[in-house]
């Protein structure tokens, strides 16, 4: 499938995206690679990671430490950075989870952990975008954004 705006964002490979990776042979005494679920930047200016966990399972401590401190180093290099840690209820693994409506648990930002107070992702996204590069989501009307 080729990139186009009308499927951008929509998985391009499902067969390809159901592959599992397998890390194991790379691994350094306890520490191993860790995946991140989403992430975006805006013009070296913004940077968005997004995990999301179904319903309450918790992120391993490893890769809580792991991207707290890329959010964190992207922070002390001068630039917008932010974590959000979601949870969905899509109990059928072989369905399709909507990001956007997913709940974020907590927001990792500056240093410190916020509450998400039951907001969506595509909220707290916004809400971060709007801060991060102001004229971000006017640029961006017409391409989903609200």
């Amino acid at each position: 499938m080729n990139y186009s705006n009308e499927n951008r964002g929509i998985i391009q490979n499902r067969e390809r995206a159901r592959q599992i990776i397998d890390f194991s042979g790379i691994r350094y005494g306890n520490i191993t690679p860790t995946d991140i679920d989403g992430f975006f930047e805006r013009a070296n200016e913004a940077f968005v990671f997004y995990e999301l966990k179904f319903r309450e399972a918790e992120m391993p401590k490893g890769q809580e430490v792991a991207l707290k401190r890329l959010v964190d180093a992207t922070t002390k290099a001068n630039k917008k950075a932010v974590l959000f840690l979601c949870r969905h209820e899509v109990e059928d693994a072989t369905k399709d989870v909507n990001a956007a409506t997913a709940i974020v648990k907590k927001v990792y930002f500056n240093g410190e952990w916020y509450n998400g107070n039951g907001r969506t992702l595509k909220e707290l996204s916004d809400s971060f975008m709007r801060w991060a590069v102001p004229d971000f989501l006017n640029q961006t009307k017409g391409a989903d954004s609200d």
